[in-house]
This record gives C-alpha cells, structure tokens and sequence, in this order.
C-alpha cells in the first residue's frame, strides 16, 4: 500500500507536467527511461515575472539564476504543487514551509524524494547536483507572480485564418471523417489526422504544445484542439484537405476545451479552460473570437478558504441545457455554465471534492462522473437537475480519462474507473431506474496490472474492456494493456504485449489510451517513445485481440491521445 502512494504521486506529478516517472533500485528495468517532457517556449515558465525580493539570511538569485529555476519549477515542480506553490497533488511549497526546512532539507528533499510520493529529482539524473542547490535556494524565496492574460492578450493572440463565409459550403473531401482519429504528437507541437479506414495520414498541422484533448462540434464539422501551452486550434473538417481556420492563445498554460452541443446551441460556442490564469473563455465558435472571462478564483469546497490558483481541469457539455460543466480543481467546485445569455451570464455551483480532474458521461448521457483525485473520491453530477447525486470512494486517485461505459453481467449498466495509485478497477452502478439499489455504489472491483493507469475503454459493440497502465514504474507493464471479458468479468484479464508488437526498435515506450472506431470493432494505441526515438500507433482486433496493423511514420513523434470523431462527437465510452 504504501509503495502504491509513494507510485501514485509521482504518477499525478508525471501527468500533470509530462514527466516521466524516474526508475527505482526496485524496477526490473532500472536503466530503462520512457519518454520524457521537452518543453515548449510559450508555457508560463518562460513568461516574464519580476523576481521578489528577499529577506535577511534568504539566498540571493542572480536574475540569471532566477530565470532558470522559474522554468525548472514551472516544468518539473508546477504541475502538483501549483504555480503559487499553495499545494495540489503535492504539498504546499510556500516559504512558511520551505523555510522551516532550510537549504539542506530541501536539497534532500529534492535530490531523495520523500515518503509522501515526490520523485527523485537527483538520484535519478533528472536534476545535477547544481541544480538542485539552485532549486532549493529557489524554494527559499517567495513564488514569483506570472502575468494575467485578458481579453486584450486573447485578441492579440487570434487569427482568423479563412472566415466563415469562405470556408466550403459542402464536404469537399472524400474521406470518411466519422472515422478520421486526432492523434497529439506531443513534443512535435502537431497533431496528425489519420484515416481510420486505410490507416493512412490525411495532414499532419502545426498546434500548441502538447495537444491535452480534441473535441469535436456538435456538427461533427469542426475539430477543437488545445495545447498545454494555451494555443486552440479550429480545424474544419470539410475542407478538402481538413486544416486550421482559426486559432488563438487563452492563457499562459490550459487542458480544457469544449463546444455547445443542446440543442438549438449546435456549434455557437466553444469554451476553454486555463491553468494559468484560472479562469475560462467562451468564445464564437467558428471563429474563436473571444467573448466572455469568468475567473475560477474562490474559497474551496472543505476548508472554505480563498484559493488563488483554481485551475480548470476539465470541461463538457450537457444535452439538457445550454451549459457548460466546468470542473474546477483547487477548490473542488463543479460549475454549470448557462450560455444561453451571455450578457447576463448564470451558473450553478455544485460542491464535490478536491482536487477535480476528468471524468464523462453514463450511458444515457444524462449523469455526468467526475474524479476528484486527492480525495480517492468521484462525484456523480445530474445535468438534468444541476444537482450534485453521489459522492463515492473508490481507489487511489482515479484517473478514468472519460470512463468506460458497460452492462454488468449480475449489477447492470455501470461506469467504470482505473486508478493512478492502485492496481484497482473500480465499477459503479449507474441506473437508478432499473437498477436502484445499485446506483452511486461500487458494485465490484477487478485487479489489473498495478499502478499507473490513465486511460479506461470500452464500445457499446463490444464484449471487451481495455486498461492502460502507462505510468507504471515497470516497462513492461507500462508496455502493455490488459483486456477484461465483460461477460465473465472474474476471469483475470489477458495481458497483451502492445510494446512488443510495434516494434520499435531500442526505444523504451509506454502504451497509452485505448480509442475505438467507430465500428467499435478495432482499438487503436499510442506507443509512446522518446522524441528522437520510433514511436507508433498499434491496431488490435477487439473481437479476437490480434495485431491488426502497426502504423509508423517518421512524422509520428510521440504520438499520445487519440480522438475518433465519431466517438468523441457522440460521447461514446
């Protein structure tokens, strides 16, 4: 158990800010690093902050010293422990505590780890010796302030490539786009866009760094991507070779992006979050042009404190009304958004609990199950009422991506989560028409192949339930996927060597997030090495679990999340 929270931390810090877990004296492959996070220039690391000032017998930076652990912070460290340093997944690092640990504390703490799960930063060479002092004379400061970016940073940001009444009036390409999947290729700040029928890339386009999702109008018509350093892309789908029409920069870092999808709304509006600022944008959507900023910033939901760093986690859009569901993590607040009226802009707060990170809808489309990772907790929002249902404990740190979706054999339709912090995956009931006395409780638990898991899938047209383990501290198991046969879920799962599969030469790569067709007859993986090594893309067979096709390309530099169109458009998990 305790290796289990010791693994589950450094596994929310390695997603939170794209580091690669550091190999332990206890992993089987020790000299055996997956891919790593090479940072792009526009993250909030590399915005301007003037330097604080210091106190008596507190190191003094050079302003050359400050710019560089700014950035080390802002890559490695933010993520958890937020860019205030008030604490996430990690714990708080202001100077009433630093202080309290000095500099040789600190630098222990940096170079060891600890038992409450923060990585190795030195004796796993991720930081050198000097690096280290720096990054604990650093942590004895005050946090610097990044800058804000408002509606003029935003307009500044956005261009209209081809307006609306240029852009084609009809489908001008013959390609099958319900079947088209957007691939991040993460530290190519691209993403390719793959024909899911030959297997073939249609276009590959220049994005933000690090794509975090892509999400699909209501129409099907238009592809909405963000990068992690704030930049969203509308792609029109219907061009001839499907391309950029518009984009524009929200923030200084972000994750979430969305599109109105009630009816009568089809297509009006996206909508963003951003880490930093905490706040999110609603804008035009076929445009990007920018709207409306609410800030997040607020008391949180236990403690009832303010909070200045409530970062948007995660966001998605209700059928019953024309709202937004905007997860807020620090202070562990769901918001529905009612963009009916912009002008006199209304929303729902719904308490849950913290820190809020990502979730989807149930098979009706009609409750929406979030996780509330620090808490071990996922709370159950009803978008018809706006009303929080459950709040209910499952493993260490879920983390469901969207969540899988299925008809237990014995308890009914349920959703189903895998975990960061245990080997655990978790089913909760989610009828409470036919299935009452099981509906907002853990009907049952499933082993898989441990720690680490992001990703969870299934398709209505199948019999099979897949669960990465990507940020498993063993390459092996990072490497491969295990398969549960819905029908007799107390069989164990098979463990199928993806890794192996693709081939890829003296890489060290992780697998990560099932994604179906849109037949629900194949599931497609990312297998995901280092930026100068092969990466791939593996297609199995849901029916017989075979290979089916390895797709490699040079152009395939570590290829992450995939989006089938059909699936994302539709909310099917």
């Amino acid at each position: 158990m305790l290796k289990h929270r010791l693994f589950a931390c450094a596994a929310a810090l390695a997603l939170a800010t794209g580091i690669t877990l550091s190999a332990s004296a206890e992993d089987k492959h020790p000299d055996s690093k997956g891919p790593s996070y090479t940072p792009q220039n526009e993250i909030v690391g590399q915005a301007k902050m003037e330097q604080p000032g210091t106190k008596p017998g507190v190191p003094v930076l050079t302003a050359a010293e400050f710019d560089e652990a700014k950035k080390i912070f802002f890559e490695r460290c933010a993520g958890c422990h937020g860019v205030l340093r008030k604490g996430a997944t990690g714990k708080p690092l202001t100077t009433d505590k630093t202080r309290e640990l000095g500099l040789d504390g600190l630098k222990d703490m940096i170079n060891y780890g600890t038992a409450a799960g923060m990585p190795n930063w030195g004796t796993s060479g991720e930081l050198n010796e000097r690096q280290i002092d720096l990054m604990a004379r650093y942590l004895l400061n005050e946090p610097p302030q990044p800058p804000e970016f408002g509606m003029a940073d935003m307009k500044n940001s956005w261009t209209v490539v081809i307006p609306p009444e240029k852009r084609p009036t009809k489908k001008m390409n013959k390609v099958n786009i319900e079947n088209v999947f957007s691939v991040t290729l993460r530290d190519a700040g691209e993403i390719a866009l793959i024909d899911g029928d030959t297997k073939e890339i249609i276009n590959i386009l220049k994005t933000g760094y690090a794509v975090h999702i892509s999400r699909v109008s209501a129409s099907g018509r238009y592809l909405f991507v963000i990068g992690r350093d704030a930049k969203i892309n509308l792609i029109d789908m219907w061009m001839e070779q499907p391309d950029t029409v518009a984009e524009i920069k929200i923030g200084l870092e972000a994750r979430s992006v969305e599109t109105s999808k009630y009816k009568g709304y089809e297509d009006k509006y996206a909508i963003a979050g951003a880490y930093w600022p905490p706040q999110f944008v609603i804008m035009n959507g076929d445009t990007l042009e920018p709207l409306k900023i609410v800030s997040t910033r607020g008391m949180t939901v236990d403690t009832q404190e303010f909070h200045p760093e409530p970062r948007v986690a995660s966001i998605l859009a209700s059928h019953y009304h024309p709202e937004f569901v905007v997860n807020v993590k620090e202070t562990g607040k769901i918001m529905m958004v009612d963009y009916s009226d912009l002008k006199n802009l209304k929303s729902t707060t719904i308490d849950a609990a913290r820190f809020l990170h990502d979730g989807g809808l149930d098979s009706t489309g009609r409750y929406f199950f979030v996780a509330a990772n620090a808490s071990d907790k996922v709370a159950v929002v009803d978008t018809k009422e706006g009303k929080l249902t459950a709040l209910i404990d499952t493993g260490i740190k879920p983390h469901p991506g969207r969540g899988a979706n299925f008809v237990h054999p014995k308890f009914g339709p349920v959703w189903a989560t895998s975990h960061l912090g245990d080997d655990s995956i978790v089913m909760i009931g989610s009828d409470p028409i036919k299935h009452k006395a099981n509906a907002w409780k853990v009907v049952g638990k499933l082993e898989g192949q441990g720690g680490g898991s992001l990703f969870i899938k299934t398709h209505p047209k199948s019999k099979n339930l897949w669960v990465d383990t990507t940020l498993n501290p063993d390459m092996d198991v990072a490497g491969s996927v295990a398969v549960f046969d819905i029908a007799n879920l107390d069989k164990k799962a098979e463990v199928l060597p993806i890794a192996k599969w693709a081939d890829v030469g003296d890489a060290a790569p992780r697998v990560v997030q099932p994604e179906y067709n849109k037949a629900g007859d194949e599931v497609w993986f990312s297998v995901w090495s280092g930026k100068t090594k092969t990466s791939a893309l593996v297609v199995v067979d849901d029916k017989t679990r075979k290979l089916k096709k390895v797709i490699k390309d040079p152009r395939l530099i570590t290829p992450t999340g995939k989006f089938n169109i059909f699936n994302t458009q539709h909310d099917v998990y």
